[in-house]
C-alpha cells in the first residue's frame, strides 16, 4: 500500500508527496536534490540553511 499524503516543504513552500521528513519538518524531493547539488559559495545556498533553521528551533522549544 502506496502512502500519498501530502506535505508542505518547509523549502519551497510547495505541497508535495515524496521527499524526506526531518524530526516533523518536510523538505521535497526537488529541494533535497538542489540542496545536496548547491555550492556553499552560492547565494541560494544561505537560503536553504536559513529555511533549514525551522528544525533546530522546533527542536528546542
Amino acid at each position: 500500500m502506496e502512502d500519498h499524503t501530502e506535505h508542505v516543504c518547509i523549502i519551497c513552500g510547495q505541497t508535495k508527496e515524496e521527499g524526506i521528513t526531518i524530526v516533523s519538518q518536510f523538505i521535497c524531493e526537488d529541494c533535497e536534490s538542489e540542496m545536496v547539488r548547491t555550492d556553499a559559495n552560492d547565494a541560494k545556498y544561505h537560503y536553504f540553511i536559513h529555511q533549514m533553521r525551522q528544525i533546530t528551533m522546533q527542536t528546542h522549544v
